[in-house]
């Protein structure tokens, strides 16, 4: 091999090298918020996998959002797999804006499980079925839930029909019912 090429390929493995130990050693485990967020997350599917599968209807969806603990969760899952199109908060981006009182393909609290669960608008709402735990989908519905009447700022226009407001919220939260 020629030696100029050899000047440029060692410095560029141990670059590399160094750049691969700081990525592996530091960046990921060195977020104290990060790895809490984590810990949480595992706490909670552990606790969601020993109560079961939760309900999924209005009165379900509706006191789920009333946990904080469980909205805590949701509220990483949303970010992860919503945030996309949605917003982080839920203010609308590619996706409907989610805290407003206008709804396109919703026109009860049961039928944001069933959006999330089977999608909408021939894809553009892609069905999340094959990739989250039907818990999972319960929890993302109840955390959509507790988005309406936020203000965040830039939110997309409203979409679609205005509903009337969610029923209250039941003060008791038991996601073993």
């Amino acid at each position: 091999m020629p030696r100029r090429r050899l000047i440029i390929l060692f410095p560029t493995i141990v670059g590399g090298l160094c750049y691969l130990g700081f990525v592996l050693f530091t960046a990921g485990t060195s977020d104290s918020a990060y790895r809490q967020d984590r810990a949480r997350d595992r706490a909670t599917a552990k606790y969601l996998d020993s109560i079961g599968e939760l309900a999924h209807d209005e009165s379900a969806i509706l006191r789920y959002s009333g946990d904080e603990r469980l909205m805590a969760f949701a509220e990483g899952k949303f970010r992860r797999t919503c945030a996309s199109c949605h917003g982080s908060a839920g203010q609308g981006l590619v996706g409907p804006n989610l805290t407003d009182d206008a709804w396109k393909n919703v026109t009860e609290v049961s039928g944001l499980y069933l959006i999330i669960s089977e999608g909408a608008n021939h894809g553009a709402m892609p069905p999340w079925k094959h990739q989250l735990q039907p818990n999972d989908i319960v929890l993302l519905a109840s955390y959509v839930v507790s988005l309406r009447g936020s203000t965040p700022a830039g939110g997309k226009a409203p979409e679609g029909d205005v509903l009337p407001p969610w029923p209250e919220t039941p003060a008791r939260v038991d996601p073993d019912d």
